[in-house]
């Protein structure tokens, strides 16, 4: 939505610093959320193992 209300205008410094941020922000998001799947499969595993035990 930021960007497409932005469509067709020059962007100034400051908004392409802001962008850069929220760019960035998602890839760490994206990061993290990745590492919280992997984690989470592992917990899944070890739960399913004791409640078969």
């Amino acid at each position: 939505k930021w960007l497409k209300d932005r469509k067709g205008r020059t962007l100034s410094a400051e908004d392409v610093a802001h962008y850069c941020k929220v760019v960035t922000a998602l890839a760490e998001t994206i990061k993290i959320q990745e590492t919280l799947d992997e984690l989470f499969e592992e917990v899944e595993k070890s739960i399913l193992s004791f409640v078969e035990s």
